[in-house]
C-alpha cells in the first residue's frame, strides 16, 4: 500500500500557513482545527513544518514573546516530504528514524497530502484485522 493510496482514502485537504504568518495566528489555527501540526509553505513550496513541538520548544527558550516570531523562525525546516508512491512502511520507518509525527506529501514540487504517524497506524491495524479475519473465514470453511 502506498502513500498515495491512504490519501484516497482520507483525501487531499491540506490546512497549510505561510511562512510570514505569526506564531500567535498559527496556534489559533491549530487549536480551531484541533490538529497537532500544519506544513509551512513559502509560495507553492514546502519549507517546513510548524508544530505543537515547535511551539513548546520556542516558549522555553524565548517566553511569550515567541508568539509575535513569524511561524519561519519556529518551524522545523527543511520539511521531510514522500512522494505519493512511497510504500506506508518505508514512511513509517522515515518517521520513526526522524522522530517525526507528520509527513507533507509532494508530487512534481506540489503539495498534495499530508500524512500522520496516526493515519498510517490506524491503516497497519486495519490491514492486521482484514487479515486476521481472513484467516478466521479459511480455518472456519476447513
Amino acid at each position: 500500500m502506498t502513500i498515495g493510496a491512504i490519501l484516497s482514502g482520507k483525501g487531499h485537504e491540506v490546512i497549510s500557513i505561510d511562512a510570514g504568518v505569526s506564531t500567535r495566528e498559527a496556534v489559533k489555527l491549530l487549536a480551531e482545527r484541533r490538529i497537532g501540526a500544519v506544513p509551512v509553505m513559502d509560495g507553492a513550496a514546502v519549507v517546513g513544518i510548524f508544530s505543537e513541538r515547535d511551539l513548546v520548544y520556542c516558549l522555553e527558550r524565548v517566553g511569550p514573546d515567541a508568539l509575535d516570531k513569524p511561524v519561519s523562525e519556529l518551524m522545523t525546516a527543511p520539511a521531510i516530504t514522500v512522494a505519493p508512491g512511497e510504500g506506508v512502511l518505508g514512511a513509517l520507518g522515515l518517521m520513526t528514524k526522524r522522530r517525526i509525527r507528520h509527513l507533507p506529501v509532494v508530487d512534481g514540487g506540489t503539495l498534495v497530502g499530508f500524512v500522520s504517524i496516526g493515519d498510517l497506524v490506524k491503516y497497519r491495524i486495519d490491514r492486521i484485522e482484514a487479515e486476521a479475519n481472513s484467516l478466521r473465514d479459511y480455518i472456519q470453511q476447513a
